[in-house]
This record gives structure tokens, C-alpha cells and sequence, in this order.
């Protein structure tokens, strides 16, 4: 089974990216998602929705940081680029890694929640690139990011 046709699903009690719904609702301690409250929608390779509150991600002007925008872009992508390294290599240790991040930023955000939508633009055996939007609760777009992952998988030396 696939995960391109992945929509919203209950609250998963260990993430598992090959469930139905796995990594929705998930969380991860200790980690940069949890530190900026990051929370992921919907999965799948060719789209990916996570949430952020600007709360607690804001510059000193008060205003949404352009890093924590480029954080969950890279995020929102990643997650993607994660799910199609596993069902393009099934029964290895596929595995994703960020190569580039190219993010303009648009629009402020001032106040709520932030969604970024990260689309497939391409999904290959090595690499993937993703086109992610970021908008604010008013459907206001606040930023517009391209990610590409490398599609890696571990090799064992016996």
C-alpha cells in the first residue's frame, strides 16, 4: 500500500511512516518539531501538511521568524522525501537527507497557526523535490519554499 492517497487520520500512538496514518498526530521529544510545536496533518509522499504556531517562533520584532518558516518547509518536505525513500527501496534502510533549501518569504505572520503543504514536483529512485506553501490561517501566503532530499540507503558489511 501506498501513502498518496493519505488524508487526515487519529492521533497515532508510535510514529510508524508505513501505517495508515503513522506519523499523523505523532510527536517527537526532544526534537526541533517539538520545540516549535510542529504537528503533522496528513502524509504522504506527494503531499505533506504540517502545522506550526507562530507562538513561541517569533523574531524580536514580534513578528514569525523567517528560520522557523524555513524549518517547517524543510519539515513538511523531508517527512515526504522519507515516505518515498521507503517505498522506492521496500525492505532496506532508505532513508532521506535535506540538500538544498531555497525559501522566500512573502508576507508576515503575525498571530495563530502557520500550514505548510509540501507537493511533489519530482520523485525519483535518489532524489526528491518538493514545492512547499506556507499559509496562515487566513489562507494568506506567508512563505513559498523548494526542498530537494537525497534518497539514501545504508548498506551492511558483514
Amino acid at each position: 500500500m501506498t501513502h498518496d492517497h493519505q488524508t487526515k487520520h487519529t492521533r497515532a500512538s508510535t510514529p510508524d511512516p508505513l501505517a495508515r496514518g503513522g506519523w499523523v498526530g505523532a510527536h517527537w521529544p526532544g526534537t526541533l518539531m517539538e520545540a516549535t510545536g510542529m504537528e503533522v496533518l496528513e502524509h504522504s509522499a506527494s503531499r505533506t501538511v504540517i502545522s506550526m504556531p507562530i507562538d513561541g517562533n517569533r523574531q524580536s520584532a514580534g513578528i514569525l521568524h523567517g528560520g522557523a518558516s524555513a524549518a517547517l518547509a524543510e519539515t513538511a518536505a523531508s517527512f515526504a522525501a522519507q515516505i518515498h525513500a521507503r517505498e522506492t527501496h521496500p525492505g532496506k534502510q532508505a532513508y532521506a537527507v535535506g540538500t538544498e533549501l531555497n525559501a522566500s518569504h512573502i508576507a508576515a505572520g503575525r498571530e495563530g497557526t502557520i500550514t505548510a503543504t509540501a507537493t511533489a514536483a519530482h520523485l525519483g529512485r535518489s532524489s526528491t523535490v518538493h514545492t512547499v506553501e506556507i499559509r496562515d490561517d487566513a489562507d494568506r501566503l506567508i512563505s513559498v519554499a523548494r526542498v530537494t532530499n537525497r534518497i539514501l540507503v545504508r548498506t551492511t558489511h558483514d
